[in-house]
């Protein structure tokens, strides 16, 4: 597996992973989340415009190095003092073979120095829990930095909160190299 900034070219497909990552959630009676819509064009742009995009590519058969298809991706921003994961996505396909957590190591590689933080839902196997195994631990409300109590509330008014969400934070991986 490759790990790199996303190519232009390839951001149409990041959406394509964000819709198939979606779909499992209609089995779980979540219809409105698999039915959301993926990071538009310009904002994917952006995201990788600033050096906050993370894709990860099965690697092709040809030449050393070279990437196929990406499979999964990652989004994250600056929100008090920590590198917030705003999205991370794999398509299904690729599910459980550790590109996830691959994408997430690599992001707190930016800033090794800053913790990770993360909003998701409390009780989707593939979420909050998949989280707790790979070293996050949910924060009380009162534990909130004024970033992620803005971002539950943006949450809150989108109706994300139809179902248990919960914040957060993964301690930083070392000191800034």
């Amino acid at each position: 597996m490759i790990i790199r900034t996303p190519a232009p070219g390839d951001l149409p497909v990041l959406r394509a992973i964000e819709r198939a990552a979606g779909e499992p959630f209609r089995g779980l009676g979540m219809a409105r989340i698999a039915d959301d819509e993926p990071p538009s064009l310009a904002e994917l742009t952006r995201y990788r415009q600033t050096g906050r995009a993370l894709a990860a590519y099965e690697a092709a058969g040809g030449a050393e190095g070279e990437a196929g298809r990406p499979v999964g991706y990652l989004l994250w921003d600056p929100v008090d003092g920590c590198l917030h994961i705003e999205q991370v996505s794999v398509h299904p396909a690729h599910a459980h073979h550790g590109i996830g957590r691959a994408l997430i190591e690599r992001a707190g590689r930016a800033d090794p120095a800053a913790g990770l933080t993360l909003t998701t839902y409390a009780e989707v196997p593939w979420n909050a829990p998949y989280y707790t195994r790979i070293g996050f631990r949910v924060l009380a409300d009162a534990d909130l930095s004024p970033g992620l109590r803005a971002i539950r509330a943006h949450e809150a008014a989108l109706g994300l909160d139809r179902w248990p969400r919960v914040c957060m934070w993964r301690p930083p991986i070392g000191p800034a190299r």
